[in-house]
């Protein structure tokens, strides 16, 4: 994972969307190969990006929000618009 300053903790009522996924996953494993305007049922895999790319990229959510994502659940997300949702359920159950 790349570090790139101190985080601060994300406002409690934030939510993930595609501008910042998209944000996180840059962070993590670098620009996507493609970006369309589907991009929200884009498969990852289509993307360029793998499980390790998912994984750091949880790690990042988890980072902003305090939210655990199960290594196991990240790695069987297919598209963006699924990890928004994940993530999105998982705040709004804090």
């Amino acid at each position: 994972m790349t570090e790139t300053g101190p985080r601060t903790p994300a406002p409690s009522d934030e939510q993930l969307d595609e501008a910042l996924l998209t944000e996180l996953l840059t962070q993590a494993a670098g620009t996507p190969d493609a970006v369309s305007t589907d991009f929200l049922d884009t498969e990852f895999e289509n993307l360029g990006y793998d499980s390790l790319a998912l994984l750091e990229t949880a790690g990042l959510i988890q980072a902003r929000w305090g939210t655990v994502l199960p290594d196991q659940v990240v790695v069987e997300i297919r598209t963006p618009r699924e990890l928004i949702a994940l993530v999105n359920t998982a705040l709004n159950g804090r």
